[in-house]
């Protein structure tokens, strides 16, 4: 088993939305033999987007895996999302990967989602490689593509191939390593050809920097470089290798995956350059309170986590996982370390695609999959009952916009949060909660059309349907002035009447305190038996208050006298006379509205700084600080929650998409009069 572990790949191929990676897996697919046709996204047959709603709207939406052989090597592909909306998996399912192949279009250059799918693969420790795509559109550019990666990207991006034609004349290649041409029909057939002469200068010069840039990834080869002696062709492709897998450089590839130009020489440099999971090596994990290491051996206990899970309603649930150590039969049983849970299984899966294929046996850097696991969910660790051990999950991006849901009937109001949640073990990245405060269920995602898309899907897969709206921003009132008041109910109808006398103090207290009730009465004016219910009263008409029916904060009740009667005093009367007594100290004691202030942070590059803190201050913001962060400028700001609820959207636009956000909840703080007036009014237009 240890020479198909060497001879394993997997790959992760990530970028920006419309960068065409899907497109160029559906190839990789199709040129491997997996596939017997090639796929296409704009046609609505791709192998990898095959959901009804990638259909649609001819993007990913979700990560799809598949396989191919090349050159008696096993290659998993791990086609992940592009459009900011979804990419939170390219996040979560990298780790599962040994390799990055980060795609760029020729014609935009680097854009942001490639970038950042860069960063991830620098934060997970992975090797990452750069495929300039679609070389035959008009207006592409390859050189220009490549300077737009020099300042942006870590490792170094090298060149070690160049374009033959551009544009609609783009036909070939020139892989600069072993200084051989190749030029392509309209099938996609390459033939190996002379260097075009025009091109003879520029490729001995770009052959001469990529030597360097080779030579650098080790020191005797640079010591002999520098001492002006020339390095073999093995010795360059055996650097070339090592260089990659330690992270030394990112080897730039260009072609089209549209006319299957360069494909070919992208699948032999995944073999060739890219990391096996014996490459890759150990895995951290914990055992208890130990940090251990687990290395890709078949004969250790068996270890692994899953990075993905599939919902069908009919099917069940798919647990899509990577072996770490260790190795599966067709059957049995694992622990699920994070659960502490025992898991059967009865079927071991290979994904391809949409589709699954049994399989006997699998072992470490494998990627499998389980059904109808009943206690399994993303990011649990299992493995081996006599050797329990954990691995870090990556974490999802977190939400930026939410919005209020409800159900278009009864029947979908049943189902509708065990729905939802089915849908949160399929993507992390989005969270519901239910809003004690303004009574609204919120579901919060990555942008607008992640929150469309998820509530398509409650449809689809559910039958489930629901409204959505902007969530209600959830204000208080409080006061800002000391007042005495007396709160008396009285009422004679006949027999028993209703007595309750109260005199209280109201006052305000320091933000975010609550609330505090004192019971100051002495002589037995208000019997003991009664005083509860004056504080229940208050209370319960502190949950609406009287500018605009918000719960009452921060203040202080001090009860210290009052009167009852002998037959007619009652727990109720009483509670009757403390809800008087608050509704009238709080229209004397200078009621104000209050409103949730949320800490933000947002990290955007240098360019936007200037449109960024201008558009603070147009919504109320108060910058507390920067920071920078390589090449990201990072700025805290306290902002109100009323005037941020769509801000992603309008990040994304003032930014270019490069900028993103994050926020937590800080504190209440008073709205201004002009403002809180406009929001009492908004509420009682709406409740009339």
């Amino acid at each position: 088993m240890s020479d198909a572990i060497e001879k394993l790949r997997n790959i992760l191929m990530a970028g920006h939305g419309g960068c065409g990676k899907t497109s160029l897996s559906e190839v990789m697919l199709f040129i491997g033999g997996s596939t017997n046709r090639l796929g296409s996204v704009d046609d609505g047959n791709s192998t990898l987007d095959y959901d009804e709603e990638e259909v649609k709207r001819k993007i990913s939406l979700s990560t799809a895996i598949h396989h191919y052989f090349w050159k008696n090597h096993y290659v998993n592909i791990i086609d992940t999302p592009g459009d900011q909306n979804f990419f939170s998996e390219t996040k979560t399912c990298m780790p599962a990967s040994d390799g990055v192949i980060a795609i760029m279009d020729a014609v935009s250059g680097l854009e942001v989602r490639t970038e950042q799918a860069i960063n991830f693969a620098n934060e997970f420790n992975l090797p990452c490689a750069l495929f300039i795509n679609k070389m035959d559109r008009e207006r592409a550019d390859f050189t220009r593509a490549f300077e737009s990666t020099t300042d942006r990207i870590e490792p170094k991006p090298i060149m070690i191939q160049l374009p033959i034609g551009k544009e609609d004349g783009f036909n070939g290649i020139v892989d600069l390593v072993s200084k051989k041409a190749y030029q392509y029909d309209a099938s996609g057939k390459a033939t190996k050809t002379e260097i075009p002469s025009d091109m003879l200068d520029m490729v001995e010069a770009e052959r001469e920097s990529l030597v360097e840039n080779i030579a650098e990834a080790d020191d005797e080869l640079l010591e002999r470089y520098l001492e002006g002696e020339p390095l073999s062709q093995e010795e360059l492709i055996s650097a070339l290798r090592k260089g990659v897998i330690n992270r030394q450089f990112i080897p730039v590839l260009c072609g089209s995956a549209k006319k299957n130009i360069g494909v070919d020489l992208l699948a032999n440099f995944i073999v060739e350059n890219m990391p096996s999971p014996v490459d890759r090596g150990a895995f951290p994990a914990s055992k208890g309170d130990e940090e251990i290491s687990l290395a890709p051996d078949p004969n250790l206990p068996f270890a692994a986590f899953v990075f993905k899970t599939i919902i069908d309603p009919y099917a069940g649930q798919l647990s899509i996982f990577r072996i770490v150590s260790g190795k599966l039969g067709k059957d049995g049983t694992f622990l699920n370390a994070t659960k502490d849970a025992k898991e059967r299984f009865t079927q071991l899966l290979c994904i391809e695609g949409k589709d699954q294929k049994t399989i006997t046996e699998a072992g470490p850097g494998s990627i499998v999959a389980f059904t109808k696991l009943k206690n399994t969910a993303t990011g649990d660790t299992i493995c081996d009952e006599g050797n329990p051990v954990q691995f870090k999950c990556a974490s999802p991006l977190s939400p930026v916009i939410s919005f209020a849901i409800t159900a278009k009937t009864k029947k979908d109001e049943d189902k509708l949060f065990s729905s939802l949640s089915k849908l949160i073990e399929e993507d992390p990245s989005l969270t519901i909660s239910r809003n004690t405060e303004t009574k609204e269920t919120v579901l919060s995602g990555r942008g607008q059309v992640h929150i469309e898309a998820t509530i398509g899907k409650l449809k689809r897969k559910f039958n489930v349907e629901v409204d959505y709206k902007v969530p209600k921003v959830p204000y208080k009132e409080t006061i800002k002035k000391k007042v005495r008041v007396q709160g008396k109910h009285k009422k004679q109808s006949g027999g028993h009447g209703q007595y309750g006398d109260c005199w209280v103090q109201m006052e305000p207290m320091p933000r975010g305190k609550g609330f505090e009730f004192v019971d100051a009465v002495v002589g037995g004016v208000i019997p003991r038996q009664y005083i509860p219910a004056v504080e229940k009263g208050v209370i319960e008409s502190s949950q609406k208050g009287v500018l605009a029916g918000f719960p009452t904060v921060d203040f202080k009740v001090t009860l210290d006298d009052g009167s009852y009667h002998a037959v007619d005093s009652s727990e109720m009367a009483f509670k009757v006379a403390g809800s008087l007594a608050f509704k009238k100290a709080v229209l004397e004691a200078n009621p104000i509205l209050l409103e949730p202030i949320m800490k933000l942070t947002i990290i955007t590059p240098d360019d936007y700084m200037g449109d960024i803190m201008g558009d603070m201050n147009s919504r109320r913001g108060r910058v507390l600080g920067m920071d920078s962060e390589g090449r990201m400028q990072i700025i805290k700001a306290q902002v109100p929650l009323s005037e941020i609820l769509m801000y992603a959207a309008d990040l994304i636009s003032m930014t270019g998409s490069r900028g993103e956000f994050s926020m937590e909840f800080s504190h209440y703080d008073e709205v201004p009069s002009d403002l809180a007036q406009k929001v009492i009014a908004s509420v009682k237009q709406d409740d009339e």
